[in-house]
């Protein structure tokens, strides 16, 4: 009776493995590319006593430590070993980002994991697989987008290495980085990504701007630079989420058209606000240039709804429940999603 009965639970695993071959091939393409990051690190501290490693280097890790000690100390973000390990990517780009949405709405695409749930887009160690997954999905008829990615948070499942690329970043941005990411470790919500997202950021740009004062003060130059920073940030993602709006309410306009016709009218939009940059006004010129090389898609708009389209619901709770109060707000965020 035991015999037969594990004999029972080997096929039904042998068959969740078939019908799921596809999935368990990713994964365990995932697992490898993890595990070779988490095992060719080293730690922090004996990086700063290398007499080889340079000082500029030395520095950017030292901001990290303090953006860490911060966020535990003063944001109150959950403690982990997170970022005290370093991880040298020799310049490449370690993991690459896909994501995909509907040609004719923003409904996006869903990868759903067993434990995590579902994700509106999916990770990979290798371009060649991304671009591969991607022209699949835009042969089904999806707009689809691949973009580097500077940092994640494996939620606990390993220790987040600082990522070298990372140090790339000035002060501020780099604080920012920082504190997103020990948001999903501390508060993520399943199945709702465009929430973590959002909170995320919220919290990173608003803890980044807390961190620059404490350490430097509202007239120093990395307080002054990365406050110009944002202001450009915003503009530009402002400007972003106002065109989502626009191609939104086409789409329901011309549910019934023909898809030739609505392919026209998607494309002139997205000219319309692709065009409407020149009329910004930005203190870095790059933003001039966001689309000389390649025109934004559906899964571009959508990316800007997943990180930013709650940030004015997220600030009024913060300023008329909470005070204002940031390590407040985290609690009160925690303790609403327990």
């Amino acid at each position: 009776m035991i015999r037969k009965a594990i004999w029972i639970v080997l096929a039904i695993i042998c068959l969740i493995i078939i019908t799921n071959w596809s999935l368990v091939v990713y994964g365990l393409k995932q697992a490898k590319g993890q595990l070779t990051i988490t095992f060719n690190t080293e730690p922090v501290k004996s990086l700063l006593n290398d007499s080889t490693i340079a000082d500029s280097v030395k520095q950017k890790i030292k901001i990290i430590e303090e953006a860490r000690v911060f966020s535990f100390d003063q944001l109150g973000l959950k403690h982990s070993d997170n970022y005290t390990t370093f991880y040298d990517q020799k310049g490449e780009v370690a993991l690459w980002n896909l994501s995909a949405c509907q040609e004719f709405s923003f409904e996006p695409k869903l990868w759903s994991f067993p434990l995590l749930g579902s994700f509106p887009y999916k990770g990979f160690f290798d371009l060649e697989s991304a671009k591969s997954e991607m022209g699949q999905l835009q042969q089904a008829g999806y707009d689809a987008r691949i973009r580097p990615v500077n940092g994640w948070s494996t939620l606990g499942w390993t220790t987040d290495p600082i990522l070298s690329n990372m140090l790339a970043r000035e002060e501020g941005a780099l604080a920012e980085l920082i504190i997103h990411e020990l948001t999903h470790s501390t508060l993520f919500v399943k199945n709702d990504i465009e929430f973590n997202e959002n909170l995320a950021s919220f919290i990173g740009e608003k803890g980044a701007i807390l961190f620059l004062t404490q350490k430097y003060g509202k007239n120093s130059e990395p307080y002054f630079d990365y406050i110009l920073a944002e202001e450009d940030s915003r503009t530009f993602r402002n400007q972003m989420l106002l065109g989502t709006g626009k191609l939104d309410s086409l789409y329901q306009s011309i549910v019934d058209l023909p898809d030739s016709i609505k392919a026209i009218q998607k494309h002139l939009m997205i000219d319309q606000i692709t065009s409407s940059i020149d009329t910004l006004h930005f203190h870095n010129s790059r933003y001039y240039s966001a689309f000389s090389k390649a025109s934004p898609n559906n899964a571009y708009f959508m990316s800007y709804l997943r990180y930013y389209s709650s940030k004015d619901s997220l600030e009024e709770i913060l300023t008329s429940k909470y005070q204002a109060d940031m390590e407040l707000f985290i609690k009160g965020m925690i303790s609403y999603h327990k």
